[in-house]
């Protein structure tokens, strides 16, 4: 974006000097011919004559000069003059018109390479209010994304806040965008489309696609969530209906709105994440995951569908464990680091 508006200003100040140039040839050719022709031809008269010179159409003199030496070679500049300074302005705005083009193809093919090079990544689909911020919280969880969206517009809009952000024009319902998009190698897909009829489609063709990814879906609707769900949807989630229950809460539960709110806003970036229990990790003590990392918080082990709060250091993990925890993004990598044997 950053590199698009630079070519368009750096065309729009040549195209800018070269008009100047080109009004300044009218003008000094206008009063040329006017006292050349020693008042006997109106201004209008004048103003015509140039243009014949510049646009070479070869209509008749209206300023004749057959007597006037200097006359001609007047005509001579002006033309010459005139002729360059439009051949400029073609020049720029074709050569802008291509480097526009070609910088697009760059840019589109820059996309696609880093695209295919992405692993356990998560596609939004639909960058509209919810999307916009789902993809806002996984760039701020370090969690790679791929958005698609069929506006460009609206792409363009969340890119200018988010220049690293990577994107696809298309249309989510289509198996080949959500091929492109690396479906077969993502992690999760978000339906949060505008419509629930979109994103029913979404679930369905990720699921299609790839049965083992995670997809969560946004229903506006409560009737449509159940056909979403055999769909496809692992989760689908109502805003209009958590947004109720979150108000609620912060009515009749302030301090634990509070809470939860400064944890999403603050500066370390907190978090809520989940993390499955490997088979390095197999009979290990819970206090191995706390080995140099301080910026962790295990509050919850589900284990079989039942759960276990605040656990003990020593308890001890087994294969599946999923547990609850309360850490920053660097938090989890170190996390992930630990549980892979690398420390």
């Amino acid at each position: 974006m950053e590199f698009s508006q630079n070519i368009e200003s750096k065309v729009m100040r040549k195209l800018l000097v070269s008009l100047l140039a080109l009004v300044s040839v009218f003008i000094i050719g206008t009063a040329g011919y006017r006292i050349l022709g020693e008042s006997h031809y109106s201004w209008m008269d004048c103003f015509y004559m140039v243009f014949l010179s510049i646009t070479t159409i070869g209509f008749h003199e209206v300023v004749e000069m057959p007597d006037y030496e200097y006359g001609r070679l007047f005509t001579v500049f002006i033309a010459i003059t005139g002729i360059a300074i439009m051949g400029y302005v073609l020049s720029t705005v074709t050569a802008f018109m291509l480097e526009g083009e070609f910088s697009e193809a760059r840019r589109r093919r820059k996309m696609e390479k880093k695209i295919a090079q992405l692993k356990e990544h998560y596609i939004v689909c639909g960058v509209g209010l919810v999307g916009r911020n789902v993809a806002q919280d996984l760039e701020m969880s370090g969690l790679p994304s791929v958005i698609i969206d069929g506006d460009l517009p609206t792409i363009q809009h969340y890119i200018e806040a988010h220049p690293n952000q990577l994107y696809l024009h298309g249309d989510a319902t289509d198996n080949d965008v959500l091929m492109a998009a690396g479906i077969m190698r993502a992690k999760g897909v978000f339906a949060v489309a505008h419509e629930d009829s979109s994103n029913l489609v979404i679930s369905l063709s990720a699921k299609q696609l790839k049965p083992n990814a995670r997809v969560v879906a946004r229903c506006h609707d409560l009737k449509n969530a159940d056909k979403t769900r055999r769909a496809g949807a692992d989760e689908v989630v109502s805003p209009d209906f958590s947004g109720g229950l979150r108000i609620v809460s912060a009515m009749v539960r302030p301090n634990v709105m509070s809470f939860l709110d400064e944890m999403l806003k603050s500066n370390s970036n907190l978090r809520m994440e989940e993390i499955k229990i490997p088979q390095e990790m197999n009979n290990q003590p819970l206090s191995a995951l706390y080995h140099d990392n301080t910026a962790a918080m295990v509050l919850a082990i589900q284990r079989q569908n039942t759960w276990q709060f605040n656990p003990p250091a020593n308890q001890i993990l087994q294969e599946k464990d999923v547990l609850m925890v309360m850490t920053t993004p660097e938090g989890r990598s170190r996390l992930e680091v630990v549980m892979q044997g690398a420390v």
